[in-house]
């Protein structure tokens, strides 16, 4: 009996052995019983660490791991095993191989997902309904392309330094400033030139100030003897003014011829009745011809008492 129960728990050990050393070569080789697994597709052009087993994150959970890889001559292709039957990843979504840290550390593929929420009634991936220019559904391939890492920066500034010292731009920027410098010199000069010309338009405009008041005052002068022209002719064209200016033209020269006829005999010429009503009517009329010809002045000046 003792024996029997010997036996028995060394079968079992070793099947257990076996079973357990079935299940750890399976996992070491990516093999997985499970049904819910789905599988991705992604080609990279550069996949740099990336292995089998390496994880597969989605923000910044693992949802899966890199179950094969493959290269070939124009890429290299992954198959993702995610293990997550519920994942909803709404398109756009890419593949990105990351590092733990810009110095290095153990590769990973993160998926990341830009296209719009999914609603919550949106089929799984492995249903048969699922719509694939929608969501990423199993067996569909991405497209993946690799993060930013120590050695890519640095083949990244050495390519520009390349570039740098291909094209000379060093020499080129040096040269641009010089430039620049002589363009600002003449700049600066041509403002000093324009400022010493603002200062001459100044003492011009300072000097033709006296022209224009003699201007102002001649043409001030002429619009009053234009206003005067303008009175003698309206003035001439009047009938009633022409007609005194005949009276007093008449009177003048009865004035004029007794003039002569007394010889220069002043008391005679004021003692004679006839002479000294022509002076009076020679005087009125001469007054009147005022009257019409300078009405404002005429009537401003102050009667005689």
């Amino acid at each position: 009996m003792r024996r029997s129960v010997r036996e028995a728990i060394v079968g079992f050990s070793l099947l257990a052995a076996v079973v357990g050393g079935a299940g750890f070569w399976m996992w070491l080789r990516g093999i997985s019983l499970s049904q819910n697994n789905w599988i991705l597709k992604v080609s990279f052009e550069d996949a740099a660490g990336l292995a089998d087993r390496s994880a597969v994150i989605f923000r910044g959970v693992q949802v899966g791991s890199v179950r094969k890889i493959r290269t070939t001559s124009s890429a290299v292709l992954a198959e993702l095993e995610i293990s997550d039957p519920t994942l909803q990843l709404a398109r756009p979504t890419r593949a990105q191989v990351q590092t733990g840290t810009l110095l290095g550390g153990d590769a990973q593929v993160a998926l990341i997902s830009s296209g719009n929420p999914l609603p919550e009634s949106a089929p799984l991936p492995r249903a048969k309904d699922c719509d694939n220019k929608v969501m990423v559904c199993a067996g569909s391939e991405l497209k993946g392309v690799t993060a930013a890492s120590l050695n890519s920066v640095t083949e990244l500034m050495q390519s520009l330094l390349a570039q740098v010292d291909e094209k000379q731009i060093v020499a080129e920027m040096a040269r641009t400033t010089r430039s620049f410098d002589a363009t600002s010199k003449e700049a600066t000069e041509f403002l000093q030139r324009a400022q010493v010309l603002v200062a001459e338009l100044k003492r011009s405009v300072g000097k033709a100030d006296p022209i224009l008041a003699n201007l102002n005052t001649a043409s001030a002068e002429a619009v009053a003897a234009s206003r005067h022209v303008r009175n003698v002719t309206a003035a001439l064209d009047n009938p009633k003014t022409l007609a005194q200016l005949k009276t007093t033209v008449g009177n003048a020269e009865r004035l004029t011829a007794r003039i002569d006829a007394v010889g220069g005999d002043v008391n005679k010429l004021t003692g004679d009745a006839e002479f000294m009503d022509g002076v009076r009517s020679v005087a009125i009329g001469l007054g009147q011809l005022f009257d019409e010809l300078y009405p404002a002045q005429t009537k401003a000046a102050p009667k005689p008492r």
